[in-house]
């Protein structure tokens, strides 16, 4: 991994103070997206990190995981496949309910979508809570995989929401944030 494009990446994510609620400072990752040297420097980053791991498919978590996730896939020689919310997926889904900052939330993924040979890397841009990517994890987890890998672009390390995996899951985040 290059941290000179880990820097030069960290430094374009926009903080927009107060958004959605006053005290929060989020942390945009659409600038990334706008400029092809960024989505270039992401994209070899991110797919560095997986090119020698077997990945046989890429979860991305709607809406944001949609983004890097074909593009990671493409690059790994995967497939990609969505977790979407509900009544989005047209065939035959299986759902993982689960708790949020504010209330509950169902998540979904096409029954026949990922099989026992296959080695996942889930994605998504943002680890603040970790109630999503949790939900995600043990849904394809319910799946009977060979292995998972959770990949964001972006930690909240301060909300501690990679302390819901077990230990021996692989995360990996890029760009790591106090607030």
């Amino acid at each position: 991994m290059s941290n000179n494009k880990i820097e030069r990446l960290k430094q374009v994510v926009r903080n927009i103070p107060d958004f959605p609620i006053e005290g929060i400072q989020f942390k945009d990752v659409t600038p990334l997206f706008q400029f092809s040297e960024n989505l270039k420097d992401l994209t070899d980053v991110l797919s560095s990190l997986y090119k020698d791991k077997g990945i046989t498919k890429v979860v991305g978590i709607e809406s944001r995981g949609f983004i890097m996730g074909p593009i990671l896939a493409l690059n790994l020689d995967a497939g990609f496949v969505p977790i979407r919310k509900p009544g989005k997926l047209p065939a035959e889904t299986i759902e993982e309910n689960y708790e949020k900052e504010y209330g509950f939330d169902t998540i979904q993924i096409h029954k026949d979508s990922l099989s026992a040979d296959d080695v996942v890397l889930i994605h998504d841009d943002l680890l603040a809570t970790g109630g999503t990517m949790h939900a995600a994890y043990n849904l394809v987890k319910r799946m009977g995989v060979k292995k998972i890998y959770i990949n964001f672009i972006i930690e909240l390390e301060l909300l501690k929401g990679r302390s819901l995996f077990p230990d021996d899951v692989e995360i990996e985040t890029l760009l790591k944030y106090d607030i």
